[in-house]
């Protein structure tokens, strides 16, 4: 099938779904243009500050739009690529968007709290406490899964051969395997740019935030640091095993998590994103160029048979695994968590959540479109299914040979090069999930003590000690498994949390006096789906008997089962307090200097 006609296709409907579907849920929820938001009501300058929508739109993109949309739909292709296709179009419009905008849109009417608040408020405190514990063992399972892929990125290695050079080149460092195949290290230059780009931030964050370096001379002079860093890596490539990585990987983690966020994390962020956009642009360009010069799929629309014998049943198993490009509970957290105490306006809502949402799919197909055109089905299974003992499932390596044969066939970009590109923007993502999800595991951890002690001792609240928690549990339970064997229940805990705070959100709609079946159904689909999958890995993790993920999934699914009943007793209780707040009036939004 053509790459032009799919994208095509993909682009009307989700532009459809924007303008009809999203208009209507925002009637449906009661959004009201001349209601001030709480960027305006409790403007502070530090975390309520009314901003520009598409500076916004920017930000929550970015911080939404991690590796789960790359990963997610490289390992669910062995499905087929229609199957694949279709959830992330049809996930996306009716639950994933949906879970965005809706509780974006009552976390504004919430003052600006957290999702984990709303469910306090609609679920009580008990629901409150199951929430928490169930976020903590979710963020660590997305940590710990990231933290594998990008290890096993960072020490990647294809034959030369497949990437058009000969023996004699002098482009990439390169060993020769027993059998006599020469490997290009490609990883190695990608390792020496992620340490470069890591040195640079404290140095670019103290120059930004401590002596108001302009923003002019700031984003070109993190272009610099991105070329050379990469220019670096072909002279002085780091080549360490994936163990080290690993335990180089979570030390920088710790610090990241624990140092005031000026330091490493924006300033990091700040570099990466030059090559996360760039990225995402050349990607959209180079499939519709390839769709319009007759390049076709390689992998088979349909391959369910096999795909059931690696991964299990195509429902639930297919629906859980690409988890972040169709709906994703770690959304919530975002758009409750920052995105509503900037907002300017309700209506806005649904653009930055919705559209969004949306954004990330998109992203989701072109990795689809671009791994089924770019790599052949053969190439594609032993690198991201490898059935080769002691063989580890690199999915970053497959969908960057991909995209570089796509950005070859489009726009005529070596392939070694797109290669090396591919590594660098998924690590780009990856590194700043790793970044921003232990500093949300440090802050959960705090108030789990809270939960548990009245009067915590300093120590246990102090940032390292948290910090350090998060990191060894990451580390553990990506030191004892395979990436492919965590993906799956990291992918069900991040739908199981959107299903959740969907039935956090409908009941505040319920009490609200509006309608629910459009938050509630989703809800109910994705509930059923999540517990389903974690059934069928139950089962798998005790054939191997692999006792980590035994516990994590069977608590799981005790958590999961005691939001519910805290939500179905919660029906029963009159609401603890107005679910619409007295300090929202309708009003003109005061002149403001704020971006």
């Amino acid at each position: 099938m053509n790459l032009a006609l799919l994208l095509g296709i993909t682009f009307f409907l989700f532009i459809f779904a924007y303008r009809f579907y999203a208009r209507f849920l925002g009637k449906v929820f009661g959004e009201n243009p001349s209601r001030l938001t709480p960027a305006y009501t409790q403007t502070d300058g530090i975390d309520y500050i009314p901003t520009k929508p598409h500076i916004l739109f920017a930000h929550h993109f970015s911080a939404v739009a991690g590796a789960g949309p790359i990963l997610g739909p490289t390992m669910a292709l062995l499905y087929g690529a229609l199957p694949a296709w279709l959830w992330i179009i049809l996930g996306g419009v009716f639950l994933g968007a949906v879970h965005d905008f809706s509780a974006l849109f009552v976390s504004i009417r919430e003052r600006g709290r957290s999702i984990a608040e709303v469910a306090r408020t609609t679920l009580g405190n008990t629901g409150f406490n199951l929430y928490i514990t169930f976020i903590l063992i979710m963020v660590g399972l997305v940590t710990s899964s990231f933290l594998i892929a990008s290890a096993t990125s960072l020490t990647s290695m294809w034959p030369l051969e497949k990437l058009g050079l000969t023996p004699a080149q002098t482009f990439l460092k390169t060993v020769t395997l027993p059998d006599g195949t020469i490997m290009g290290r490609i990883g190695g230059i990608a390792s020496t740019s992620v340490l470069i780009i890591t040195l640079c931030s404290p140095i670019l964050g103290y120059l930004l935030y401590k002596r108001n370096l302009s923003v002019k001379i700031a984003y070109p002079l993190a272009t610099v640091i991105c070329v050379l860093s990469v220019i670096a890596g072909f002279y002085y490539p780091v080549t360490l095993d994936l163990n080290q990585w690993m335990l180089f990987l979570s030390i920088y983690v710790l610090f990241a998590a624990a140092v005031p966020v000026w330091m490493i994390l924006q300033p990091r962020d700040f570099i990466n994103v030059q090559i996360l956009y760039a990225g995402i642009l050349l990607l959209i360009i180079s499939l519709i160029r390839s769709g319009f010069s007759g390049i076709t799929l390689q992998a088979p629309l349909m391959n369910i048979h096999q795909g059931m014998e690696r991964l299990g049943a195509l429902w639930p198993m297919l629906f859980v695994t690409i988890a972040c490009g169709a709906i994703s509970g770690f959304h919530g957290l975002v758009a409750s968590g920052t995105t509503s105490k900037q907002i300017k306006n309700e209506t806005q809502a649904k653009t930055i959540g919705y559209l969004g949402m949306l954004g990330e799919s998109t992203l989701g197909v072109c990795v689809t479109l671009a791994v089924a055109a770019g790599l052949s089905f053969s190439d594609y299974q032993s690198i991201v299914w490898p059935t080769d003992p002691g063989a580890r499932s690199n999915p970053i390596l497959g969908f960057s040979l991909g995209a570089a044969n796509i950005f070859y066939r489009g726009l005529g970009i070596p392939i070694p090069i797109g290669v090396i590109f591919g590594i660098l923007l998924v690590e780009g993502f990856v590194i700043t999930t790793l970044d921003v999800a232990v500093r949300l595991n440090r802050y959960l951890m705090e108030e789990l003590w809270r939960i548990l002690l009245r009067e915590p001792p300093k120590w246990l609240m102090h940032p390292w000690f948290n910090a350090g928690i998060a990191v060894f549990v990451m580390w553990f339970i990506a030191y004892k498994n395979a990436f492919n064997a965590v993906w799956p229940i990291f992918g069900a805990a991040n739908q199981l949390l959107a299903a959740l705070s969907l039935i956090a959100v409908s009941i505040w709609f319920y009490r609200a006096g509006r309608k629910t079946r459009y938050t509630l159904i989703p809800a109910f689909f994705i509930i059923v789906t999540t517990i389903a999958s974690l059934g069928v890995l139950l089962q798998n993790y005790w054939k191997s008997k692999n006792w980590i993920l035994i516990t994590a999934d069977a608590l799981l699914l005790l958590l999961s089962i005691g939001v519910i009943l805290a939500a179905l007793r919660s029906l029963r209780r009159p609401a603890a307090r107005p679910l619409e707040p007295a300090d929202g009036p309708a009003g003109k939004p005061p002149l403001s200097k704020c971006c």
